[in-house]
C-alpha cells in the first residue's frame, strides 16, 4: 500500500470547487436516501414555472434535474457564495438560462417576494426558513433534502474528542416542524434516513474535510497530523473507518 505521507498528498492537493464527489470513487462511499432527490426535484421542475436552488455548489445536482425535467422552468435561478463554486454554476445553468445571485447560507435573499413557486435546497449549511417563506408565491412549495443532526459525528469525534450535544441529535424533526410553521409553511412530507458512510483510505477522510469544511471546522493536514496517522493505521487493520449520514426529506407548501 502507498505510504501514509503519499495517501494525505493526494486529499490535501486535489482541488475542492463544486459538488461533484466522483474523486471518492473507490475510495469512499456513501449510501443514499431511498426517496431519490433528483428524481423528486426534477418531477417538480416540471410543474413550475419560476424555481429557486439555495446554496447550489457548483450546481450539479439542480442542473441534472433541469435536465431531467418534463420541462425547464421560464425563470431558473440560484443562489451560492463561494467564488469557484459560482463560476461553476453559471457556467452550468447557462444553458437553461439561469441566473446565480451570491447570497452565504442564511443571508437575505436577493429576490423580491413571492417570487418563485419553488424553491429547492439539498444539503443546505444553514435553512433561511423565514427567507423561503417570503419568497414563495402562495401555493408554491419547498423541497429540501437537509443534512440532520449528528451527521458523521462518529468522523468528527475521531478529530474533536466527544461531543455533549449527542442528545440533542434526535429533536432536529421537531425543529424542522417548527422553522417551517413560523415561515408560513405547511410540512406535506416530512421523511429520515441514516446512512452509512465508508473511507477506505485516509486520503479520503482528507480530502472530505477539506470539501465539507464545517464537519472539522478549521481541519488541516497539519494540525491534525497525528489523528489522521490514527485513522491510517485503523484503516488498515480493519479495511474502513465507517460513519453515519442522517438526512431529512422535508416538502411544504406555502
Amino acid at each position: 500500500m502507498p505510504e501514509f505521507d503519499d495517501i494525505v498528498a493526494e486529499g490535501e492537493a486535489e482541488p475542492t470547487e463544486g459538488w461533484d464527489f466522483s474523486w471518492f470513487d473507490g475510495r469512499a462511499t456513501e449510501e443514499r436516501p431511498p426517496w431519490g432527490y433528483a428524481r423528486l426535484a426534477a418531477e417538480a421542475l416540471g410543474h413550475a414555472h419560476a424555481s429557486l436552488d439555495l446554496q447550489t455548489g457548483g450546481a450539479e445536482v439542480y442542473a441534472e434535474a433541469l435536465g431531467r425535467a418534463a420541462s425547464v422552468p421560464a425563470r431558473v435561478a440560484a443562489t451560492e457564495e463561494w467564488p469557484p463554486n459560482l463560476a461553476l454554476a453559471r457556467e452550468r445553468l447557462a444553458p437553461f438560462g439561469g441566473e446565480v445571485a451570491n447570497a452565504a447560507g442564511t443571508d437575505p435573499l436577493p429576490f423580491e417576494a413571492e417570487t418563485f413557486d419553488l424553491v429547492l435546497a439539498r444539503h443546505p449549511y444553514g435553512v433561511p426558513w423565514e427567507e423561503i417563506g417570503r419568497v414563495l408565491a402562495p401555493g408554491g412549495t419547498f423541497l429540501g433534502q437537509l443534512i440532520g443532526w449528528g451527521t458523521n459525528r462518529k468522523l468528527y469525534e475521531f478529530f474533536l474528542g466527544p461531543r455533549g450535544d449527542a442528545h440533542e441529535d434526535h429533536g432536529h424533526e421537531a425543529v424542522i416542524r417548527q422553522r417551517a410553521a413560523e415561515a408560513g409553511l405547511t410540512i406535506t412530507r416530512l421523511e429520515e434516513a441514516v446512512t452509512k458512510v465508508e473511507f477506505f483510505d485516509v486520503g479520503a477522510v482528507v480530502y472530505f474535510l477539506r470539501k465539507v469544511l464545517w464537519t472539522v471546522p478549521g481541519f488541516t493536514v497539519a494540525a491534525y497530523r497525528d489523528e489522521l496517522r490514527r485513522m491510517h493505521a485503523l484503516i488498515e487493520a480493519n479495511g474502513s473507518f465507517v460513519s453515519y449520514s442522517r438526512r431529512f426529506l422535508v416538502e411544504a407548501t406555502r
